[in-house]
Order: C-alpha cells, then sequence, then structure tokens
C-alpha cells in the first residue's frame, strides 16, 4: 500500500558530465517525490536521463546541482562513508545483467549478502519469495535466464531494502520469463511494502505501476497515475 510519507525528495536535480562544449547535461531541474510502498516506472528514450536518475536515488553518483534527501537524510552533500553505509543498509539494486558467482549456488549467492546485512532475512526466505524454494541449490549455469534474474532479485531484497532500484530488470529475457520476473518484483513491492522504481520499455511493467514518469531530454516530461490493481487482476486472468 502506498504511505503518503515521502521517501524521497527532489528538488531542481540537475546532474552534469565533463565541462565546456562538451559537456553533457543528463539531468535538468527535476522536481519529484516519490513515496513508501509505491511501484513507479521511468520511461524515456536512450540517454534520457532514467538511468541517471536511478544512479543518484541509489547513491551510485552524486547530482551536480539541486535537493536529493531520503527520508530528511541530504544525499546530495553526503560522504563517500555515508554513501556507503546508504547503499549497504538501504537500498536494494537489480540490474539487466544478473552479476551472480558462478562457483555458488542460488543459496550462497543470496548469503552473500545476508553475511554484511544489519537485519537480514534468511536467504532460504528471500528465494522463496521469488518462487525458487526448489532451486535453492542448483548453481547458475543450471538456471534459466529468468530464474538467474530471480536469484539476483531475492539477493536485493535479503537485506530488507527501504528502497529497491530495477534497471532494465527484463531487458534480457523473453516476453514469458519476464512476466514471472514482473510478477516476482510486484509481490515483493506488495508483500513487503518496498519502494520500488523500474526502468524499462516494457509496457506491461508500465500497466502495473502506481505512476509512471516519463523523462525527456533530462527532464520529467510528464507523469500519470494508473488503476494498479486493475492491472494486477487483468495479468493474473
Amino acid at each position: 500500500m502506498v504511505s503518503a510519507d515521502a521517501v524521497f525528495e527532489v528538488r531542481g536535480l540537475g546532474k552534469t558530465y565533463g565541462s565546456g562544449p562538451s559537456a553533457v547535461h543528463a539531468l535538468k531541474g527535476v522536481d519529484l517525490d516519490l513515496f513508501a510502498g509505491e511501484l513507479v516506472v521511468l520511461l524515456g528514450a536512450s540517454g534520457s536521463g532514467k538511468s541517471t536518475l536511478l544512479n543518484l536515488l541509489g547513491g551510485l553518483d552524486l547530482p551536480s546541482a539541486g535537493r536529493l534527501t531520503y527520508r530528511g537524510w541530504d544525499l546530495a552533500g553526503a560522504d563517500e562513508a555515508g554513501l556507503t553505509r546508504y547503499r549497504r543498509d538501504v537500498v536494494g539494486f537489480v540490474f539487466q545483467f544478473y552479476n551472480l558467482i558462478p562457483s555458488l549456488t542460488a543459496r550462497e549467492n543470496v548469503a552473500l549478502i545476508t553475511e554484511i546485512a544489519r537485519d537480514p532475512m534468511a536467504p532460504e526466505e528471500a528465494l522463496k519469495l521469488v518462487g525458487l524454494e526448489a532451486r535453492m541449490d542448483h548453481f547458475p549455469a543450471q538456471l534459466s535466464g529468468g530464474e538467474q534474474q530471480r536469484v539476483a532479485i531475492a539477493r536485493a531484497i535479503a537485506k530488507r531494502p527501504q528502497v529497491l532500484l530495477c534497471d532494465e530488470p527484463t531487458g534480457a529475457l523473453d516476453l514469458k520469463t519476464g512476466m514471472i520476473v514482473l510478477e516476482a518484483i510486484e509481490r515483493i513491492n506488495r508483500e513487503l511494502g518496498t519502494l520500488t522504481a523500474i526502468i524499462t520499455h516494457n509496457a506491461v511493467i508500465a500497466d502495473m505501476a502506481d505512476r509512471v514518469l516519463h523523462l525527456s531530454d533530462g527532464r520529467l516530461d510528464r507523469e500519470h497515475r494508473n488503476d494498479r490493481r486493475a492491472a494486477v487482476d487483468a495479468l493474473a486472468w
């Protein structure tokens, strides 16, 4: 359920790479609030600023201008030690490529995170949430692409993150497999109440989001809200 509590407050956010005539203005004055329990989709053409915004929210990069706060904490002014703690304790990341360690089982890949998290769930619990309870002791080479991505999701959510950031999580998958991964992400968002932001070109994911944010040329072009429950019900049907 979406809360009225703002997790992120973004005001006039800008990010510039380089300087002078060759400078690239990846984000230009973005204003945005993101709320606890939301599932938000970021849409836009290549170069529109989607990944830059996700990286700033995740503490992987710092803005060049504007204000970015997480629950009142100034991310834009944080030092590297603070950002490291933030990434470790608050944020879960899911990328297009799974980045699993081939020599470790699914359970062991997830355990890598639980060993350093403050209040983790058991690897078995995380894998069960993504429907892999029967595949815990399989190595990545023994898993399909969709199963490997679900292990990556389990690894991301095992530390009970407040924020889950997904960059094209179904980009390397076929439509049917991508839908299974999508359902896992939606279930985690619903059951754990994790603020979830997803970069995608998959229209089905956009239909299932609470809000869809459209970026263009580094700016928030427009947004619209969905009847998410109707979209989920239609998918199940």
